[in-house]
């Protein structure tokens, strides 16, 4: 699962990948902001990312991006 973070007065957002479901990204995500402490999520590689719940302008959870390789359609075969 690709996340995505805004955070408040920065001007890149902060990406990461996760083997965890939009349903637990949600569920965390709602806690931390009902806490009002501080957002943990850990990446596919182990990565902890901290972001204090007052800064938090967004949390989007997308499909994992496939991405794509090549330099465009292949030739018709049998011309």
């Amino acid at each position: 699962m690709e996340v995505k973070i805004g955070v408040r007065n920065a001007g890149r957002e902060l990406n990461l990948e996760t083997s965890e479901t939009a349903e637990q990204i949600g569920a965390t995500v709602a806690k931390a902001i009902a806490d009002g402490g501080v957002l943990e999520l850990v990446d596919s590689k182990g990565r902890h990312v901290f972001v204090p719940t007052e800064a938090l302008a967004y949390v989007e959870t997308g499909p994992t991006e496939v991405r794509k390789v090549g330099f465009g359609t292949p030739p018709l075969s049998g011309a």
